[in-house]
């Protein structure tokens, strides 16, 4: 479940990560498919739109990562995650494996779903302050808007955007009348032009 959320990976991509998609060097992970079910059973496919991409792997769980890299091999085929007879990890499994049902009726969050992970990763990296154009790439959505809906920030962070103004504010800093809004704009703006 580490995984999972400091990925903020799909389930599905979770089960389909081969040694040979993890780079220890740079600590990255290429995205590039699912297992899912299929006509008789489990099989592995590209990722949801087919979008390829780039994971980083955070120190968090870099630890989890290399003992699992370790206990491979050198086969870069050789799956990171399996289930408990060596097999593709479902979501049952992974259900059952980590007492998933347990666990959220024990923490008052009997409504949480697996998938919610991929939230929490989502909304943890935008809180650090990532941008979202790259949690865009990062989560394989097509458009920014379903990549914003991912997003719950928490009260800190929203107490945290108020203290910021206050304190942009408090400097002496902000403008004076009207200020062009960038968003609007249909030519690159250059910031020097602006008025202070």
């Amino acid at each position: 479940m580490r995984f999972a959320a400091g990925t903020a990976a799909r389930i599905g991509e979770v089960s389909g990560v081969r040694a040979g998609d993890i780079d220890r060097h740079a600590w990255t992970w290429d995205v590039c498919r699912q297992t899912a079910p299929g006509p008789g059973g489990l099989i592995d496919k590209g990722t949801k739109g087919k979008r390829h991409r780039t994971a980083p792997l955070i120190p968090e769980i870099r630890e989890l990562v290399a003992a699992r890299l370790d206990a491979v091999g050198h086969d870069p085929t050789a799956r990171l995650f399996t289930g408990p007879r060596g097999g593709r990890i479902t979501t049952a499994i992974l259900r059952d494996a980590t007492h998933w049902d347990e666990v959220v009726l024990r923490l008052g969050y009997e409504h949480l779903r697996r998938h919610d992970l991929r939230h929490t990763g989502l909304t943890w990296m935008a809180d650090a302050g990532v941008p979202v154009h790259v949690l865009q790439k990062i989560a394989g959505h097509g458009s920014l808007s379903t990549t914003q809906r991912y997003l719950h920030p928490s009260r800190r962070s929203i107490h945290l955007a108020g203290a910021a103004l206050s304190s942009y504010l408090s400097t002496g800093q902000q403008a004076v009348g009207p200020r062009p809004c960038l968003a609007d704009a249909k030519q690159p703006v250059d910031q020097e032009l602006l008025p202070d």
